[in-house]
C-alpha cells in the first residue's frame, strides 16, 4: 500500500477534477477531494497532474483545496452482514448514514461498511498443521438460512496453519487464523504491508478473508 500523496485542485469541470502535485499516485487509486473529502477515483495521470472522477457533487469545491491520494484502489469489504445491508454505489450503508446525518446524504460522509462489533457464529473447517494456499476455505458463517459465507485464505498466501480459533461467536475484528510460511508469520489485515524484524507482515483484507488480522508476538 502506497503512502498518502497530497496535492491541490487546479481545475474543476462538473465531476471531473484536475489536481497537481500528485506524482507517485497510481491509476484507479481513490482520492479524497477538497475540504469536504469527497470520494473520487484517479482516471488519468500526466506526470504530477492527474484527472479525478468525483463520485459526489463538487459544488462548493474550489481550486487550491487539498487533494489526498489514499494509495488504495476503490474496493469493497466482504463478510457477514453484507447481504442484510443496503448500500449506495460505493458501499456506504444507507441506514447508518441516515442515523448519522438524516434523510439526505452529506457529502464526504464515512461510515463502516460492515458492523465491526456484531458477533457471528463461525464454524472452523481447518485445523492447526493444515497446509493452505490462497482460496482455501478455513471457516464458514451462515448470515441467513439462504446464504453461507466461506472465509478464505487470501490470494498469494500459502503455508501451514500455526494457530486457529475454535468454532464459536466472534466479530470480524477477531484474529482467527495465523499462517506461517518460509519467511515467518504471514498475517492479513486492512492496513498494507510492512517489515517487522525478519518477518513480512501482509495486511490487506478487502477480500473475504478480512477476518485474518494482526496478533502480537
Amino acid at each position: 500500500m502506497s503512502e498518502k500523496i497530497v496535492g491541490k485542485i487546479e481545475r474543476i469541470s462538473g465531476p471531473l477534477i484536475q489536481a497537481s502535485g500528485m506524482k507517485g499516485v497510481r491509476l484507479y487509486d481513490v482520492a479524497r477531494v477538497g475540504d469536504l473529502k469527497l470520494i473520487g477515483e484517479i482516471i488519468k495521470i500526466d506526470g504530477e497532474i492527474v484527472s479525478i472522477q468525483c463520485y459526489e457533487n463538487t459544488d462548493g469545491i474550489y481550486p487550491g483545496e487539498v487533494v489526498v491520494g489514499t494509495g488504495s484502489p476503490l474496493s469493497v469489504i466482504l463478510g457477514p452482514g453484507l447481504m442484510s445491508q443496503i448500500y449506495d454505489g460505493i458501499q456506504r450503508p444507507l441506514p447508518q448514514i441516515k442515523e448519522a446525518v438524516g434523510d439526505y446524504i452529506t457529502r464526504g460522509v464515512e461510515t463502516p461498511a460492515l458492523d465491526m462489533n456484531k458477533e457471528w457464529d463461525f464454524k472452523m473447517t481447518a485445523k492447526v498443521g493444515d497446509m493452505v494456499v490462497g482460496g482455501d476455505v478455513f471457516a464458514e458463517v451462515e448470515e441467513t438460512p439462504a446464504f453461507l459465507h466461506k472465509v478464505m485464505i487470501p490470494p498469494l498466501i500459502s503455508g501451514k496453519i500455526t494457530k486457529i480459533e475454535k468454532s464459536g461467536k466472534y466479530n470480524i475484528r477477531k484474529v482467527l487464523v495465523v499462517v506461517e510460511d518460509e519467511n515467518g508469520v504471514t498475517i492479513y489485515e486492512v492496513v498494507g504491508q510492512k517489515q517487522i524484524g525478519n518477518k513480512t507482515v501482509i495486511m490487506i483484507a478487502k477480500v473475504p478473508a478480512e477476518f485474518i488480522q494482526t496478533i502480537d508476538g
